[in-house]
């Protein structure tokens, strides 16, 4: 009978044995995903690079590449779009920051039954489409609409729209974008040891070097996940604009949906696709930089 050796350990294994071994059982229950990320992302990603390099009014993604789609976002002034969708994007973040931070910990620190009453209050509007409800807010807040017909009838004063200005556009953002901001901060402040807050209030911290020392290193992750997800999505943002603006300024997305459709220019679109889609991909960058994702999801 032939004897099978077995290699010691620390032996060299043969390139033909490693080279047959079958792939981890994760990798074949992965592959669905894989497939589907391969082509419902990066092929369609591909193709929006590729017709951004395309002569202008081409439908055809077969052609003399050429960067005169980027030159004429500079020459045709595109960048005070650009301008707009970031300051409106950095604004917005910035407010969520600051109303969504003390809700969360009212959230947090609540009983349950609040915590989840507050939960299903925040969550219900997403039932609704998005277009649906900044409608609404137009009806409730233009001239001679539900708020401004009120006063008028109960008190008589007259009261002018308030649409079609920026600070509209601004509430109507961070009222879309504050659930995407709110729970990662959520999960954030759930990896602050009760502990940890209780321990330093006994030894004399105050509120403020309470949340500087323990409450905001803890929970950055989320901080900064909530954040990253709310000037993504703000970048992009085009209904707020469209319906609380209605045309006093003009953000990218719209100028991307104009040449899309209107100017029948897919090559310029997908050049102004492709710079919006380079910012926020430098957000996330230098966002996850600053994050472990292990510490956020419970793993030490």
């Amino acid at each position: 009978m032939t004897e099978h050796t077995v290699p010691l350990t620390g032996a060299p294994v043969s390139r033909r044995a490693t080279a047959l071994t079958p792939p981890p059982a994760g990798v074949w229950c992965a592959l669905p995903m894989i497939l589907l990320f391969l082509l419902g992302f990066l092929g369609p990603l591909g193709m929006v690079v590729l017709y951004s390099f395309m002569p202008r009014g081409s439908f055809s993604p077969i052609g003399r590449p050429t960067l005169e789609n980027y030159v004429d976002i500079v020459a045709q002034n595109f960048h005070i779009s650009f301008g707009w969708s970031l300051w409106l994007a950095l604004l917005s973040t910035a407010i969520l920051l600051l109303v969504c931070y003390p809700l969360a910990l009212a959230i947090q620190r609540a009983s349950p039954g609040r915590g989840i009453l507050i939960t299903v209050l925040i969550v219900a509007p997403l039932f609704v489409a998005e277009n649906i409800r900044l409608q609404g807010w137009v009806l409730f807040l233009d001239k001679a609409g539900v708020l401004g017909g009120s006063l008028q009838a109960l008190f008589g004063w007259e009261l002018d729209s308030l649409v079609n200005n920026v600070p509209a556009i601004v509430f109507g953002i961070c009222y879309i974008y504050l659930p995407f901001m709110l729970f990662p901060m959520l999960l954030g402040l759930a990896s602050v040891p009760h502990d940890a807050r209780e321990a330093a209030l006994d030894l004399g911290a105050s509120r403020w070097r309470l949340f500087r020392d323990i409450e905001l290193p803890l929970a950055a992750p989320g901080i900064l996940i909530g954040s990253l997800l709310c000037f993504v999505i703000s970048l992009g943002a085009f209904s707020e604009a469209k319906f609380l603006g209605k045309g006093v300024i003009v953000t990218i997305a719209q100028d991307i949906e104009s040449a899309f459709t209107f100017g029948q220019n897919w090559p310029r679109g997908s050049a102004l696709s492709v710079l919006v889609i380079l910012i926020a991909g430098v957000a996330v960058f230098l966002a996850m930089r600053q994050v472990r994702l292990e510490n956020l999801l419970g793993r030490r």
